[in-house]
């Protein structure tokens, strides 16, 4: 994302970024990012990054929604798309979910709050996250990685499957990472998905 757009207030209580400019250069920066040439093959950052994931998966399946929220940038972004093969422009196409800092905040809000009916009791669920791959972006400090997921829920006694592939985009923060945007790719997003009550 431009580096010249001012924060002029505190992006977690707006939803500010999301303008003209943040959805043309989400477009771009999504658009042919999986090239052989581009690939990382740093054994080292390779596995700061898969690290970092597998921690994602491990809150997610502990339940632990605020340490989980507390990985993501301010200006970030969880987009689940509706198209095949990973979203492209979300200003042309409909998304399961596309949340911003602000939404992320009331989602998990709602999560720990005794109002989400669809969680009551709360899924119980098994991430597996794998073939981990590290993608330069032209800026040092971010990159883009792809990993294939299973999660497995179990919720009030029936057993569900999601599959698919992550595409993340990750900023070094300190000694590690912060996660600028999660998009979730499902190998069945265009049947007829009933909403996930959970994260995935």
């Amino acid at each position: 994302m431009s580096e010249d757009r001012a924060v002029k207030t505190d992006p977690s209580r707006s939803s500010f970024y999301i303008d003209d400019d943040y959805y043309a250069a989400l477009a771009a920066d999504f658009a042919g990012w999986q090239r052989d040439d581009a690939e990382i093959t740093d054994m080292g950052l390779r596995d700061s990054c898969r690290r970092f994931l597998e921690r994602e998966a491990r809150l997610l399946d502990d339940g632990r929604n605020d340490d989980w929220l507390g990985l993501f940038a301010p200006e970030c972004l969880y987009w689940v798309p509706a198209a095949v093969g990973g979203g492209g422009d979300p200003r042309r196409e409909v998304a399961v979910a596309f949340d911003d800092r602000r939404r992320l905040e009331d989602r998990v809000f709602r999560l720990a709050s005794p109002w989400a009916w669809s969680q009551q009791p709360a899924s119980r669920t098994s991430r597996i996250v794998a073939n981990v791959a590290v993608f330069a972006t032209g800026d040092d400090d971010i990159v883009m990685t792809r990993a294939s997921f299973q999660i497995s829920e179990f919720h009030a006694g029936d057993y569900r499957t999601w599959a698919g592939w992550y595409g993340h985009r990750l900023r070094r923060a300190g000694d590690g990472w912060e996660i600028l945007v999660k998009q979730v790719n499902l190998i069945d997003c265009d049947r007829n998905l009933r909403n996930p009550s959970i994260t995935l």
